[in-house]
């Protein structure tokens, strides 16, 4: 008995150092540069329009192209069961936006994370860039990170958006065990 008092003190301990980990990596946004943008998607609601998180990841990732920290976006979301893929939506507004045409790359395959990743790196062969910016909600940086580097692309840093909804806690929570899933 005593074992197991020990081993669920260690296991919560461990959760949340890791919880705290996730949130200062993901909300301390440094100031770096690079040459493409990999904006993660997010919900498109029913009607078409974007929802207030995916809108918040594009507004943070179209700073980053008017402050001139970055070349190129790559959009990536999938098919939303609204009907609506991702990635195209987001280059709409993008391009609303006053992003021009050529600047962004759409990936209407990023069906979840690790997908989003393998398809950024397969673009990578292509066209040729060194460094990434991730720009995804707080907590969901860690892992898309680690996935990068997991996959040996290396030159990864990150942006996310000021922006919080009492979801954060399942959303914590869950990055905590997929990021152990996927890191093995």
């Amino acid at each position: 008995m005593r074992f197991f008092k020990r081993a669920t003190l260690v296991f919560i301990l461990w959760f949340f150092i890791h919880i705290l980990v996730i949130i200062l990596d993901g909300l301390l946004n440094n100031r770096s540069s690079a040459e493409v943008a990999v904006i993660l998607g997010n919900k498109v609601n029913e009607d078409g329009s974007l929802s207030e998180r995916l809108t918040k990841r594009l507004e943070c990732g179209l700073s980053l192209f008017r402050e001139g920290r970055i070349k190129k976006i790559i959009v990536s979301g999938g098919l939303g069961t609204e009907g609506y893929y991702e990635g195209d939506k987001m280059k709409e507004f993008l391009i609303v936006n006053h992003v021009p045409d050529s600047v962004i790359i759409v990936d209407n395959h990023g069906d979840n994370t690790e997908l989003t990743v393998l398809n950024v790196l397969d673009l990578q062969k292509r066209i040729k860039f060194k460094s990434v910016m991730v720009v995804s909600q707080y907590f969901h940086i860690t892992r898309t990170k680690m996935l990068f580097r997991k996959h040996g692309f290396i030159s990864v840093n990150s942006t996310s958006p000021v922006y919080f909804e009492a979801r954060d806690i399942y959303s914590l929570t869950r990055e905590f065990f997929a990021f152990y899933q996927q890191l093995f």
